[in-house]
């Protein structure tokens, strides 16, 4: 009776572990219009701060609905890979507005690793201490492995020039 009970269930078993397997990110998801730069934060007692930041366009080039993307930036000063300079984590795929197959959505990292000066923010690339940055991108959907995709070099530059370019 036990064999019989197993061999009834073992089809059910394998077929739950075909459906529940995670899917894999590279072949649901694509990365592009990268582009890197500095951001601007708020001012506090007469200090000036700028974060790194990456923007990217992120394409659902699978044939499922996905709700559950999310997103993670790791942060280094060039040169000092292995030495994380802050990090950035958001689930990029709006509650209740999945990303439809052939999709597409923007992307905002940035690092919660700032440098601050007194002076104008650009200023601050021109310091002796100012290093540059560089960043990694992982995505994930629901429960599946992080996978890296893809890796820059932060632009000395302030803002993002696809922001400005719609602002004119």
């Amino acid at each position: 009776m036990r064999r019989s009970l197993l061999r009834g269930i073992a089809p059910l078993l394998a077929l739950l572990a075909v459906a529940c397997k995670a899917p894999d990110p590279k072949a649901e998801l694509s990365i592009s219009d990268i582009e890197t730069y500095w951001v601007v934060d708020a001012a506090k007692g007469g200090e000036q701060y700028i974060a790194p930041a990456i923007r990217f366009v992120l394409h659902n080039k699978g044939h499922e609905v996905r709700d559950e993307v999310l997103a993670t930036a790791a942060f280094f000063h060039e040169g000092r890979p292995g030495e994380t300079w802050g990090s950035d984590w958001q689930q990029v795929v709006p509650t209740g507005r999945p990303l439809q197959p052939g999709g597409q959505l923007v992307v905002v990292l940035r690092s919660d690793a700032r440098y601050h000066s007194q002076g104008e923010p650009a200023s601050m690339f021109g310091h002796a201490a100012f290093e540059d940055a560089t960043v990694d991108v992982f995505l994930r959907i629901g429960a599946s492995p992080w996978v890296k995709f893809g890796a820059a070099g932060i632009d000395r530059r302030i803002g993002s020039r696809s922001v400005q370019a719609d602002a004119k």
